[in-house]
């Protein structure tokens, strides 16, 4: 399995980005999908999360209504739309992938994203 990600750079706050996430060697259909963010000197955050083939999305309430999860199956891709970007948003950004997952949907919550067990290499975003 391989992700990864690309999109991340240097935005001034208030901006907009979109990382893309394409994957490899997976079957995406009922599997989970997510992001997560870690700067330096803190903990990783997770941020957001869907379930492939469904309209399930969760989000962090730090990012909610402000970052937008979602998924192009037929460019075997996911991404994270990110508008009214934040100096605190600055982070390397991280997309996780966990297919098929026991439980199904309800394992694809954002608190869980950290578990999700196939990591992308990261993509820096520094808001100015």
């Amino acid at each position: 399995v391989q992700l990864v990600e690309s999109g991340g750079g240097l935005v001034q706050s208030g901006g907009s980005l979109r990382l893309s996430c394409e994957y490899s060697g997976y079957r995406y259909i009922g599997s989970c999908m997510g992001w997560f963010r870690q700067a330096p000197g803190k903990e990783r955050e997770a941020v957001a999360t869907l379930y492939s083939g469904s309209d399930l999305r969760d989000y962090s309430d730090s990012v909610e209504g402000r970052f937008k999860i979602s998924q192009d199956n037929a460019k075997d891709s996911f991404y994270l739309q990110m508008s009214s970007l934040r100096p605190e948003d600055t982070a390397m950004y991280y997309c996780v992938a966990h297919p098929d997952p026991i439980g199904g949907s309800r394992f694809c919550r954002v608190e869980r994203v950290l578990e999700y067990i196939f990591r992308g290499q990261g993509t820096q975003v520094t808001v100015s």
